[in-house]
């Protein structure tokens, strides 16, 4: 048993902070132990004591939306406050004159990995939607899970499509499904490897794909993830289809509790209330959303309404750090333009367990008693936390681009 004591703070969930001893033994949160009688031997191996004082603890941070290919392709000439009609060739060439093979993969998610870890994120979602014609697409999904195992961190795989071949992005998901050691919920046994799907959105994939996609989660008991109303998304369904982003989802079966939507800056009070009735979950990535100038998501709303909102960095390609916390940061500072603005312990909450609960993962983002033992401890005994008098609100107003302790 490891006892971390000593704590300023202890964040078990978003609302509830407490002192006292974090316990951890085999892998999850547990109990005090009960005191042994007067006189006995001690039973098993010393447990050991990590001193937390002058710290905050809380669970790890979960990145629900990432693209970690584009952690190899940040800053691109040409891609910084354009247009998403230019930002999307222009990637796209990237990734042509680069060749996207599984060593590319694999080194482009050991950059975005490894920045995570360090920024607190334990788990990452990666919604990966480039797929070159004839690629060995089994080959990208083995290197990104291997490259997060060989890191020790949680992985989220997303097998993404955007204007790939419907049949052939399905055949692709249901051999990789059955390429990786998969158990229940998509899920493996040890919890670190997690398989999803999920179209780029409207903008980019119709119906069919939408439905193939959709049957091989059912198939192999998968959640399905995908991007709904930017702004783009919204203008391109008016424009092809004559109906807004969340009239198609609908129509397709995309709006159900196994379907996690990010961005949706672009949303009316009708969509909310029906997002909320679907029972979805959503991603707020306000890193990539203010930079892209999609906007703001109403994510004060959305809670409001009952939707459980988790948070993202996106790709590099869009938000040039992977750094969860500080996002939360950004989101807490932008909210108040979306409506009431957000308490900092609520979007932490958002980072860790609202994440999480996206993902299906209800063992992740919270430190109650079974909760799997992934913790990050911050030290906010330095010079940036001096006066702080909420030492939790303290990790996110406080020190920007702040890293747990080692």
């Amino acid at each position: 048993m490891l006892t971390l004591s000593g704590a300023e703070a202890i964040l078990v969930d978003a609302a509830t902070v407490r002192t006292g001893d974090l316990h951890l033994a085999d892998g999850v949160v547990v109990d005090a132990p009960a005191a042994a009688p007067e006189g006995s031997a001690p039973h098993g191996p010393a447990p050991e004591h990590l001193d937390a004082s002058g710290c905050v603890i809380t669970a790890g941070l979960v990145n629900a939306h990432h693209h970690l290919l584009q952690s190899a392709f940040r800053t691109l000439p040409g891609t910084r406050s354009v247009a998403m009609s230019t930002w999307l060739p222009t990637m796209a060439a990237a990734y042509a004159a680069a060749g996207i093979d599984p060593k590319l993969a694999a080194v482009a998610a050991r950059v975005g990995i490894a920045e995570g870890l360090l920024s607190g994120v334990t788990t990452v979602a990666d919604h990966h939607l480039t797929w070159p014609s004839g690629a060995d697409t089994v080959g990208i999904a083995r290197a990104v899970t291997d490259a997060a195992a060989s890191l020790g961190a949680r992985i989220v795989f997303v097998r993404g499509t955007a204007r790939d071949d419907p049949e052939v992005a399905a055949a692709s998901a249901d051999a990789i499904a059955r390429a990786l050691p998969l158990g229940d919920g998509g899920v493996s046994g040890d919890g670190m490897l997690q398989l999803a799907v999920g179209p780029a959105g409207v903008h980019s994939d119709g119906e069919a794909t939408f439905r193939l996609l959709g049957e091989v989660a059912e198939r192999h008991g998968l959640r399905r993830r995908t991007q709904s109303n930017e702004q783009v998304d919204v203008a391109i369904a008016l424009e092809r289809d004559g109906r807004r982003p969340l009239e198609l989802l609908e129509e397709w079966g995309w709006l159900a509790p196994d379907v996690t939507l990010a961005h949706l800056c672009d949303v009316t009070d009708e969509e909310i209330a029906r997002l909320a009735a679907s029972g979805i979950t959503a991603t707020h990535a306000p890193g990539c959303d203010v930079m892209m100038g999609w906007g703001v998501a109403p994510v004060a709303a959305l809670r409001a309404a009952g939707v459980v909102v988790g948070l993202g960095t996106s790709g590099g390609g869009s938000n040039d750090a992977g750094h969860l916390l500080a996002d939360a940061r950004l989101a807490m500072q932008v909210s108040g333009l979306r409506g009431p603005a957000l308490a900092a312990q609520d979007v932490l909450g958002m980072a860790t367990e609202g994440s999480a609960l996206g993902l299906g993962r209800p063992e992740l983002g919270h430190l109650r008693t079974g909760a799997a033992a992934d913790v990050c401890v911050w030290d906010v005994s330095g010079v940036a936390d001096a006066g702080v008098a909420d030492p939790v609100a303290g990790l996110l107003w406080a020190s920007p681009g702040r890293r747990p302790g080692t």
